[in-house]
């Protein structure tokens, strides 16, 4: 009876410490790419830590196709989650993982034993279909063994459409009129309005409308050009006679065999050109487009670069065994017809497993109607975008697999920091040329964390999270070379805090920092190998913006804080109104900011703090213009909605000051979409602002209103 009892107890023990065994049980998820560059090696990285010793004792080994062990340098990353090989020769390879590679491996289950990949001298094309659909299985696979594949952003991290002169890029005039704020000189970014001095062209909800500004005084509208049903104008370039019209097409019930794969309809970003050499009567010349949605545009030399993402419906590849996984175009010079990429226009790029496609196409607008469109699929998402004349950086996020606890039904994720891929791509006309990658530690905020100024390529990151307390977030520059290898670094800035602006200005990077003051960096990289933090400023607020001023002054465009206290807790940051900021940074060991000036309280806004493109500059009269909306605090309980419009400042080493307020005071509870400013331009000595239902003109010295035009 004794011994019956004392099996008993042993047996609930063992269940007992079965069932702690299926809680605390961790699955362990890899993330490797299947295609590397021989140059730039391999590494797979894992969401639990690899044993320092696995590698030495064999827990971890390679062979090549016939199974044969191959002797390679193979080291563990200081991450401790991530095996890498540095240099490896072409081929295809199997790494082979043995569980007691992982710490702590008897709680531990890996999801997969053997990873393939293969290793290439560079980027190749593909075979044809079978090589996609095992890319795409493979993902897939990837995807059941990690769940939350692909799921976390890191905070801060922003995805936007998106040379020795990119720190002055082209904001302000061309001759006797306004051009968009380009972030690099030579390099045009599309925009929701274009002039070319004598007509204003602005997107106007689903049309775009040419308005005569010839006469300021009677504005009128010349043409409109209105789309099909679905085509929606985002973006306009305006190039010679050409005017460019980029928007996204929505093709819903797709009759054409290639396109029956998608089961939602097949979304495309459609490219419309027209000439207006008579702006009074644009004719359109051409249509083409590919699929995906438009990540970003840029003009140079006179050639369109667009990229667009493109996501298959990856889940229906279990179902459909005949889908088509390749992105499709159209050109109304072929035909306008849908049709798959050719295979040999598709290559997977190196270090990345993403289940999504950067779609480049490229068109050279001399003979707009004839000359070719090439467009060209990489395999790896792409988010951020930089230019310049010569070469195309684009970015996507390369995730730790995150940790995953529990037993399948509860099962939990803790989220890891996103690395940055960074691909490059050289242009010569059309042809663009995939030539190097690199990771870099940490998130990208926008396009202008990035740089490029005598062959080398600078970076600004945020490694973690504001709000993760155990590991506090970090900044980071980054230096590469024009094969993307890194060869210098500043690195653990401003701890706890995330970058909110960065600017690059020749061998000057200035970035901003915020959690509760805004602490701005310059860093001196006139030595490539050697960068250096020359000089910090703490002030209050933070820019999301940095504009240069000449050659030692910098304007921010952001927002104003202040600490407020908490009960038994600590003071809480409060965003209050618009901050400008004239810095001034002569001497780079101590900044100074030498005037300031705050617009309204809690809720004030302007496009600018999101959109570069939003400034108005005119250099010859030093002013600097925005859109703003306007709240003000009332009772200190709640905001009210007071004005919206523009203002706009004289700014100059010297200072700050108002030059004209040209807002409209309201008692609606919040502004009106149609009347909002979206863009402010010049023409000789007229200003004008246009809006999505009207456009108005003043004169420059005086700011006086001269004429209004409404859309019908």
């Amino acid at each position: 009876m004794m011994k019956r009892k004392a099996w008993l107890l042993i047996g609930a023990l063992i269940a007992a410490v079965g069932i702690l065994f299926v809680v605390m049980y961790d699955r362990v998820s890899v993330n490797a790419s299947s295609v590397a560059l021989a140059e730039q090696g391999w590494r797979a990285s894992f969401s639990s830590a690899i044993d320092p010793a696995a590698i030495e004792r064999g827990d971890l080994y390679l062979t090549d196709v016939e199974g044969e062990k191959v002797d390679v340098d193979m080291t563990l990353h200081e991450n401790g989650k991530t095996v890498v090989i540095p240099q490896i020769s072409s081929g295809e390879y199997t790494l082979h993982i043995k569980n007691s590679a992982v710490r702590g491996s008897f709680l531990k289950s890996l999801a997969v034993n053997e990873i393939s990949f293969s290793v290439q001298e560079e980027i190749d094309r593909l075979a044809g279909e079978e090589e996609l659909k095992a890319y795409f299985a493979r993902l897939l696979e990837l995807q059941k063994n990690n769940r939350e594949y692909g799921i976390f952003s890191s905070e801060g991290s922003v995805t936007t459409e998106e040379s020795a002169d990119s720190a002055t890029g082209e904001g302000g005039g061309s001759g006797d009129h306004s051009t968009t704020n380009n972030q690099v000189a030579g390099v045009d970014e599309a925009d929701l309005v274009k002039t070319d001095g004598s007509h204003i062209y602005s997107i106007s909800e689903s049309r775009v409308v040419v308005t005569d500004a010839e006469n300021p005084d009677s504005l009128s509208v010349a043409a409109e050009l209105t789309f099909q049903e679905e085509m929606y104008p985002q973006q306009l370039f305006l190039t010679d006679n050409t005017l460019v019209v980029l928007g996204s097409k929505f093709v819903a019930g797709p009759a054409d065999s290639h396109l029956q794969s998608h089961s939602m309809g097949l979304g495309t970003t459609s490219v419309h050109l027209y000439d207006v050499s008579d702006p009074s009567s644009p004719e359109l010349v051409r249509e083409f487009g590919t699929e995906g949605n438009l990540n970003g545009a840029r003009l140079a030399n006179n050639t369109l670069y667009f990229v667009t993402n493109v996501y298959p419906d990856l889940w229906m590849m279990e179902e459909q065994e005949d889908m088509e996984l390749r992105p499709h175009t159209f050109d109304s010079a072929a035909g306008g017809q849908f049709t798959p990429m050719p295979y040999e226009d598709i290559a997977i790029l190196p270090g990345t497993m993403e289940g999504s496609y950067s779609v480049i196409s490229a068109i050279n607008l001399s003979e707009p109607q004839q000359n070719e469109i090439v467009t060209k699929g990489f395999l790896g998402g792409s988010e951020q975008l930089y230019m310049t004349a010569e070469n195309l950086y684009l970015t996507a996020s390369s995730y730790m697999p995150a940790e995953e606890q529990g037993d399948a039904e509860t099962a939990m994720w803790i989220p890891q920091q996103a690395n940055t891929e960074i691909f490059k791509f050289a242009l010569e006309g059309t042809t663009v040329r995939f030539l190097a990658s690199n990771e870099v530690t940490g998130a990208l905020l926008n396009q202008f964390s990035m740089d490029e100024y005598n062959g080398y390529f600078r970076v600004v990151t945020t490694e973690g999270f504001v709000w993760d307390e155990t590991a506090p977030s970090k900044n980071h520059l980054f230096i590469l070379d024009g094969g993307m290898e890194l060869v210098g670094s500043v690195e653990d800035l401003a701890p706890g805090e995330r970058i909110y602006s960065a600017r690059f200005i020749e061998d000057k990077a200035y970035m901003v920092t915020f959690k509760e003051v805004d602490p701005l960096f310059v860093i001196d990289i006139s030595s490539p190998s050697a960068p250096e933090v020359l000089g910090e400023l703490k002030i209050p607020g933070f820019s999301n913006y940095l504009h240069p001023l000449e050659d030692d002054h910098l304007i921010g465009f952001g927002y104003d804080t202040k600490l407020e206290p908490v009960k038994d807790g600590e003071p809480r940051v409060v965003t209050g109104g618009m901050k400008i900021s004239l810095f001034d940074v002569s001497d780079y060991a101590n900044p100074v900011e030498k005037d300031t000036e705050i617009i309204g309280g809690l809720g004030t806004s302007s496009p600018l703090q999101y959109d570069h493109k939003a400034l108005f500059t005119h250099p010859e009269n030093h002013l600097f213009g925005f859109p703003i909306s306007v709240y003000e605090e009332s009772d200190g309980s709640y905001v009210e909605f007071e004005a919206e419009g523009v203002m706009i400042y004289t700014i100059t080493p010297e200072g700050i000051s108002e030059a004209a307020d040209l807002l409209t005071a309201t008692d609606a509870p919040y502004e009106n979409w149609q009347t909002s400013v979206q863009r402010i331009i010049y023409i000789g000595d007229t200003f004008y602002t246009i809006a999505n239902s009207e456009v108005k003109s003043y004169e420059l010295e005086t700011f006086e209103l001269i004429d209004t035009l409404r859309f019908q």
